[in-house]
């Protein structure tokens, strides 16, 4: 940076003094301007100019000063304002998170009380079912109930009363939308009525009253001693009577007792020797202990047969029942009413049995199901 030379202060006006030109240029410096009326308009345009800048530089100095002042009022007022939103930002962010919590809250509360809500319609629906589909699940119940019934023990009468019992249900409701299930109703009673099955509570009622009469059937060897027993015991029914004419008469007392003897004596004489035609020898010539095996025999066929009647075989059946007959005709006294009241009884067991296969109620159910479903 070059350095300015200084410049000299102007010669006072009231002292002038005169350099010697020796001395001024000695020193190399240039010797005083003289006086001259341009350079004092000089000197006062300079100091005119010097003064109006001096003006200027106040006025700008003043308002610069007030730029200031009021930038710095601008700057508090702005800091006040920055404090002011910082703590409105930080009383909203606050206040963002409690709306935040309490809306969590809230939704949680919401989704509680959606779940409630579901669950008490729920409830509802299951508590609030109708009287027609509670009907129509009763009867359907009751419906199939009686069939695995009728399927056990191979009789009708479950299923018709089951059946009689839904249609009175269903008039007495009296629902439109129940009509074709009482029509599908009477449909399958009319075909129950005019099926025919084996009544199998009575057939096996037939059978178990055949095993009890077994042991009181005579066999074709014992005719006289039957005979012989039947009228010992009858004679001892007339003795009460015979007391009462004793004071009277003691002579016919003895008489009836001695006649009752004669007619004991006599029989067991006649059965000693008996004429009679032998068509089977070997029912005649059975032993004693053999009838008892007989006897345990021919219950057992006709339990087999029992029990083929309860597993629906009665192809076995028949031919147990056959077995039995055949047993029964040929060691056992064809004469003797017992004998006879048996073998009808198993001709009519076996007349009774007919393979026919169970009715089904297709066409109940599926109109139950269809009004099960709404449609």
């Amino acid at each position: 940076m070059s350095s300015v030379p200084p410049i000299a202060p102007p010669p006072s006006p009231a002292a002038p003094v005169a350099a010697p030109a020796g001395a001024a240029t000695q020193a190399g410096l240039p010797g005083p301007l003289p006086a001259t009326p341009r350079g004092n308009a000089l000197q006062w345009v300079l100091a005119v100019v010097a003064a109006a800048a001096l003006v200027s530089t106040g006025l700008l100095w003043q308002k610069l000063s007030g730029i200031q002042e009021q930038l710095a009022r601008q700057s508090a007022d702005s800091g006040a304002l920055a404090i002011e939103a910082r703590t409105m930002a930080r009383q909203a962010e606050d206040l963002v998170r409690e709306t935040a919590a309490r809306l969590s809250v809230a939704e949680a509360r919401v989704s509680e009380v959606a779940l409630q809500r579901s669950q008490l319609e729920e409830l509802m629906q299951s508590l609030s079912r109708s009287r027609d589909e509670n009907l129509v699940v009763d009867i359907e119940s009751g419906i199939r109930l009686a069939q695995q019934q009728t399927q056990l023990t191979g009789s009708l009468e479950p299923l018709v009363a089951a059946l009689k019992s839904a249609n009175l249900r269903i008039e007495r409701a009296a629902q439109p939308r129940l009509a074709p299930v009482q029509r599908a109703i009477g449909r399958d009673l009319d075909r129950l009525t005019r099926a025919a099955v084996t009544d199998t509570a009575g057939l096996l009622a037939r059978l178990d009253d055949l095993v009890r009469q077994v042991d009181e059937l005579p066999v074709q060897n014992a005719v006289a001693q039957a005979a012989a027993t039947r009228r010992l015991g009858a004679g001892p029914a007339t003795t009460p009577a015979a007391p009462s004419a004793a004071p009277q008469d003691t002579a016919a007392w003895w008489q009836t007792a001695l006649q009752r003897s004669w007619e004991v004596v006599r029989d067991e004489a006649r059965g000693l020797v008996r004429v009679s035609r032998i068509d089977q020898p070997e029912a005649i010539l059975l032993a004693p202990e053999q009838a008892f095996f007989l006897r345990e025999n021919l219950k057992l066929k006709l339990l087999n047969a029992r029990l083929g009647v309860l597993a629906r075989q009665y192809d076995s059946a028949r031919a147990d029942l056959t077995a039995a007959t055949a047993a029964l005709n040929k060691y056992f006294d064809p004469a003797s009413r017992r004998t006879q009241a048996a073998a009808s009884t198993l001709q009519a067991a076996q007349a009774s049995m007919k393979v026919a296969e169970l009715p089904r109620l297709d066409e109940t159910l599926a109109a139950l199901a269809t009004a099960a479903a709404g449609r």
